[in-house]
């Protein structure tokens, strides 16, 4: 939704709040809530002593990448999604941190709770950011929108130990942008009757999609902000950037914005991948490999209350070239064994041999738990696969991820560089 983290800021300076003043926040009840460098916040908090240095969160071996950087590697020009062996380039003396998926999961868990303590019109976009509507909330909080959004900065930095940044506005198009412009550590509010002030002094790359190529066909008919596309004869715009676009942007660049705020939308499909520092043709490694994908996808099933009925495998070649295959299951399912027999046969009867440099595991077609029923077995155990997998979870919560594994995974696996699920937090 546009590039906001890096627009000019100067421009906006008069919309920033300050300590305890901000502008007008009359019929602003949008807040876009968005971490700062958020990966990267939560090792920092874990291991204070790097509070003070550079830091670089992804993979770490040649085909790393990086996945979040703190505000100090940024000086660097380090940025998310950059090859990790280019950041150590431009930035050798950074610390470089493999992520902790499960420290970034529990983190999110509590600042989404936090927003919803606020209010229940909370749409997450990812771990580390949310759209909030609290229109119905200001009366009960006795607050305005921009108190709100005072609050709940407070709130983050004081009970999960990171910082965040907030847009206050009257869409959530404005809120996102006022977001990323008050980036790290602030607070933009823009007020309705300033939206278009706000607005259309900045590119058209501000913009929620225009990417590079539009906006060079946009400069090159003479549009460079944003109040140069409002401007424009919609017939013109449509010739640049053809008709569905063109009703998109004109809307945008005029302020038009009648999305609300969807709380919680179910989510599709769950899963994790790899990348290999060198690729493999050995068929077992790549197993032993889908073992551990499944078990860390079958856990983000549980730990969500969900089951799925597909499981899909994903491989990439050593070409880059990329299959996914799936088989749909009997009944939904969420035992780590059962997803990896299903990942298995597709590797074994799907899959051409051939060196991988790839390989992940999803389950699709997601169902809440509690809704599936049970298949029963003559002769099946009491206590099943089920039942070891939620010990395995009780006993990763309190000892740690390695305290419970298959024997199979444990020594020395494959050395791996790609990132997983969730995806990086795209340079907060």
């Amino acid at each position: 939704m546009g590039r906001s983290a890096n627009l000019p800021r100067g421009l906006v300076d008069h919309f920033r709040a300050g300590a305890d003043s901000w502008p007008d926040d009359t019929g602003c009840p949008i807040l876009h809530v968005d971490m700062d460098a958020f990966y990267a916040s939560v090792e920092i908090r874990e291991r204070p002593e790097l509070r003070n240095r550079p830091v670089v969160v992804g993979g770490t071996g040649p085909r790393g990448v990086v996945s979040s950087a703190n505000y100090l590697a940024r000086e660097y020009g380090v940025r998310s999604a950059m090859p990790t062996s280019r950041a150590r380039r431009l930035c050798p003396q950074a610390v470089y941190v493999p992520p902790t998926f499960p420290l970034y999961t529990e983190a999110s868990s509590k600042v989404m709770e936090i927003f919803r303590e606020v209010t229940p019109l909370v749409e997450p976009l990812s771990l580390d950011e949310a759209f909030l509507d609290v229109s119905g909330a200001l009366r009960r909080l006795r607050a305005t929108p921009a108190q709100v959004g005072a609050q709940l900065r407070r709130s983050v930095a004081e009970q999960v130990g990171v910082t965040c940044s907030v847009g206050v506005a009257s869409t959530k198009f404005i809120a996102k942008l006022a977001s990323g412009m008050s980036k790290p550590d602030g607070m933009v509010v823009v007020p309705h009757a300033q939206t278009l002030e706000f607005l259309h002094p900045l590119p058209v790359g501000a913009l929620w999609g225009v990417g590079g190529r539009t906006a060079e066909s946009l400069d090159r008919v003479g549009m460079e902000t944003v109040g140069d596309v409002a401007a424009a004869p919609l017939a013109r715009l449509r010739r640049v950037v053809g008709n569905a676009a063109a009703e998109h942007l004109y809307a945008l660049a005029n302020g038009h914005d009648s999305r609300a705020v969807v709380p919680e939308s179910a989510e599709k499909s769950i899963g994790a991948e790899e990348t290999f520092d060198v690729d493999h043709h050995d068929r077992e490694l790549l197993r032993r490999e889908l073992l551990r994908l499944s078990e860390r996808t079958a856990a983000s099933l549980r730990s969500r209350g969900l089951r799925g009925r597909t499981v899909s495998i994903k491989v990439r070649f050593h070409d880059f070239t990329t299959i996914t295959r799936s088989r749909t299951l009997p009944v939904a399912t969420d035992v780590s064994r059962e997803v990896f027999q299903a990942a298995s046969k597709l590797l074994d009867e799907s899959v051409p041999h051939g060196a991988v440099r790839l390989i992940g595991v999803r389950v699709e077609q997601l169902v809440q738990a509690a809704e599936v029923g049970e298949q029963l077995f003559l002769d099946a155990p009491e206590r099943g696969w089920r039942e070891a997998d939620h010990a395995a979870d009780s006993a990763r919560s309190r000892f740690g991820g390695a305290a419970v594994r298959p024997a199979s995974l444990l020594g020395q696996g494959p050395r791996r560089s790609g990132l997983t699920e969730p995806k990086p937090d795209r340079g907060k």
